[in-house]
């Protein structure tokens, strides 16, 4: 078995972001299309935005380093360090109020 930690692959996610014209970065910890739960960390540099996309499917969404605030219609939540939440069952956006890294668990539509 490999064994890695969470804040190792996240500094290194966030040093990509930050030479990334976009901001941001992406891997994926787990999954593929030939499973149903998938594990993607995301780097966001602060102010970059996931702009309003539609729910995965079943999902949640953990902060591993930094602050995001997750959008959804009317509602918001902050979130920080640590923080997790269920991704509610609409569209919505992400934004990083500072450098942040998250980690998304999908289980797909079967």
């Amino acid at each position: 078995m490999e064994e890695n930690t969470l804040t190792t692959i996240a500094q290194s996610m966030l040093n990509q972001a930050r030479e990334a014209t976009s901001g941001r970065s992406a891997h994926n910890l787990y999954g593929g299309r030939e499973h149903t739960l998938q594990q993607t960390m995301i780097a966001l540099i602060r102010g970059q935005d996931l702009k309003e996309h539609e729910n995965p499917g079943e999902a949640t969404i953990q902060v591993i380093i930094g602050q995001v605030e997750l959008i959804a219609g009317d509602e918001s939540i902050t979130l920080h360090s640590s923080d997790y939440t269920a991704i509610p069952q609409q569209r919505h956006s992400l934004h990083a109020h500072e450098d942040s890294v998250v980690l998304l668990t999908v289980v797909g539509k079967g």
